[in-house]
């Protein structure tokens, strides 16, 4: 099928669903209707079930609508009362910017990680989410049965079957890698680390989103990189003609994005936008580095590619783990760094030499089970349920004019907060009260998005998570009313 015949039928779903939400918004379709079935829609619209599936699939993810089962799609209960998306593009900075962020992230995650806290601000999801019990018991099989020798077997690159088994889900997704195209590392973060290791050099230059993920730019500070930060956008991701622009202004070394599901954004860059960004940086030869740790998360019908899919001379270094979706703390991450595989791997060597060998066998053995992908489909549901709590609860507890994100997959929600709201003052309300927020000053070299937060909708979802909720949208309501500096102290 050409590119042509892609980008069309990318489009007409994208129209369809959009045409829907939009009517849902309006109040024309409320909680409870039953929408078209996908024959009806099919005649009355004259396009294929494979479109008017996908618009029901891209509704379904966004918590807008619902399927019965032998029953059809009906509009899903409060989803008429989303708050608005943020209209991002706004803060980016046209020059090359020197990267600061290390004491404010620092500062950030001592807090977030205070026992007691209702963590918000955390990076991660409960551990209740996660079968640790089953991971255990192949961890102890594997500490009992292991020999010395075998950790000396593909050592900088990685267990030979779990290689073998993250290729297979590769060829899963239409990804044709060959296991000698991995290497093992200790969480995605070293893999994003070496990759920037490899391709760029101290002084130069590497774009990156805006808002950003604070460990890319704690990644560059360390490196003695300058970043230019390019906007994204909720729905498209990366602004692909700022991108161009800065490409042609600042030559930079390397280009450092999430397309999937976005932190913190938890946006989701559509496939055609991905094939484009391949397009733009093989033309241009600079290096992708592509954070893809949340791939697995997604709430649609199917995993949405990565840029790399559409990467034909490899210069796309595709970076995941499994500490966002099966093994938090377990440190296991990968890259399949095409043209840059051996230097990765050198870079590897020469740095932590491997990654922790009984580890690696232990989810070798359990990912021969079928119980991941019976795990991944419980995790996937559960976050999309609490999405929508928390989408709710923001909605009915939060002031006026406040937008929020809907994210298709992933556990971060974006929210940007009305005028007179800071996100600094409430970060430090909130954790005196037992509370961690993100802040959205530390997604930025610029300390851009003062009114603007990442909140994480993975936690146990229970009374005092929403309570919790409730107590962040009245300060906020406060801040509104009276302003930053008025606010009186907790407990006044």
């Amino acid at each position: 099928m050409s590119e042509a015949i892609l980008s069309a039928s990318a489009y007409r779903y994208q129209s369809l669903a959009a045409e829907i939400e939009e009517r849902i918004h309006a109040g024309v379709l409320l909680p409870g209707d039953k929408l078209p079935s996908v024959r009806n829609c099919c005649t009355a619209r004259n396009v294929s079930p494979s479109t008017v599936f996908q618009a029901y699939y891209l509704l379904e993810a966004r918590g807008l609508i619902r399927a019965r089962e032998r029953s059809g799609y009906y509009v899903a209960h409060g989803a008429h009362q989303a708050p608005p998306e943020p209209e991002i593009g706004l803060h980016t900075s046209p020059s090359s910017l020197t990267v600061d962020v290390t004491e404010r992230v620092f500062a950030l995650l001592q807090a977030s990680f205070q026992p007691g806290t209702v963590a918000f601000g955390s990076a991660f999801p409960a551990a209740q989410h996660f079968p640790l019990a089953k991971l255990a018991r192949a961890m102890a099989h594997n500490a009992r049965h292991f020999v010395a020798h075998t950790m000396l077997d593909d050592l900088s690159t990685g267990h030979s079957g779990l290689r073998r088994h993250i290729a297979r889900r590769y060829l899963a997704d239409g990804l044709p890698l060959h296991a000698d195209d991995l290497v093992i590392t200790n969480g995605a973060l070293e893999a994003l680390n070496l990759c920037l290791s490899t391709v760029t050099r101290p002084g130069g230059t590497v774009v990156v989103e805006s808002p950003s993920f604070y460990g890319a730019l704690q990644a560059l500070e360390r490196l003695g990189l300058n970043v230019i930060e390019v906007p994204t956008h909720p729905r498209d991701g990366i602004d692909l003609q700022a991108l161009q622009a800065a490409i042609t202004q600042h030559q930079p070394q390397a280009i450092w994005l999430m397309p999937n599901f976005h932190n913190p954004l938890g946006c989701l860059m559509p496939e055609a936008n991905k094939r484009q960004l391949v397009d733009l940086i093989t033309c241009h030869r600079i290096p992708l580095i592509e954070d893809d740790v949340y791939g697995e998360l997604y709430f649609t019908a199917r995993r949405p590619l990565p840029a790399k899919a559409y990467d034909r001379e490899g210069w796309v270094l595709h970076c995941s783990s499994f500490s966002k979706c099966l093994a938090p703390g377990w440190r296991i991450g990968w890259v399949a760094a095409g043209r840059f595989s051996q230097a990765v791997a050198r870079q590897k060597l020469t740095t932590s030499i491997s990654t922790n060998a009984p580890s690696q066998a232990a989810l070798a053995q359990y990912l021969e089970g079928v119980g991941y992908d019976k795990h991944l489909r419980q995790l996937r549901h559960t976050l999309a349920t609490q999405r929508d709590c928390m989408t709710q609860a923001i909605a009915q507890h939060f002031p006026a004019g406040t937008r929020a994100t809907r994210p298709e997959g992933g556990y971060f929600m974006w929210v940007e907060l009305p005028e007179g709201c800071d996100a600094l003052a409430l970060h430090q309300r909130a954790l005196a009260a037992g509370i961690s927020v993100a802040p959205g000053p530390v997604f930025s070299a610029s300390r851009a998005f003062g009114r603007c937060l990442r909140l994480n909708y993975g936690l146990l979802w229970d009374a005092r998570t929403e309570q919790a909720l409730q107590m962040l949208g009245q300060w906020c309501c406060e801040m509104t009313r009276t302003g930053a500096q008025g606010i009186a102290p907790c407990g006044s």
